[in-house]
């Protein structure tokens, strides 16, 4: 297992008082957890999802079945035993992950690292720009 699994099988563990958890509350524990402030809406990978699940599964006797709603976005239940999506959703998930931001591996090595600092704070212009209206029609009258 990569790092990005880890944490995600680190947070399901944290979560598992929960019956159903969705991915966003994963993606946010890992967050908390590596006190990163970057990808505030990023999702996560489902393949690293999957692999996390059914590594818990052998390790620490928590099963966790993966559904995905309407929206394409993950749910996990406990369940007896671990199950995956079934190839249809499968496919569709992994379609609407090519425009999604998810974490990656590397965005928890830079984590952990730290190097990361997460997104840039919104600069405000400093100087604006007003049109004047009113100086064409000075010498107007």
């Amino acid at each position: 297992m990569n790092q990005i699994q880890q944490e995600i099988a680190k947070a399901l563990i944290q979560l598992s008082e929960k019956n159903l958890i969705t991915e966003a509350t994963v993606a946010k524990k890992i967050r908390e957890n590596l006190k990163f402030n970057g990808k505030q809406k990023a999702g996560l990978c489902f393949q690293d999802i999957e692999e996390a699940a059914f590594n818990i599964e052998e390790t620490n006797n928590l099963h966790y079945s993966v559904h995905l709603n309407s929206a394409n976005d993950l749910l996990l239940k406990q369940s007896e035993k671990a199950e995956g999506l079934n190839a249809d959703a499968r496919k569709r998930r992994l379609a609407s992950e090519k425009s999604m931001s998810v974490l990656t591996n590397g965005d928890v090595k830079s984590a952990l690292s730290g190097k990361a600092e997460g997104s840039k704070p919104y600069k405000k212009r400093t100087e604006k720009k007003h049109m004047n209206v009113n100086k064409n029609y000075d010498d107007w009258e």
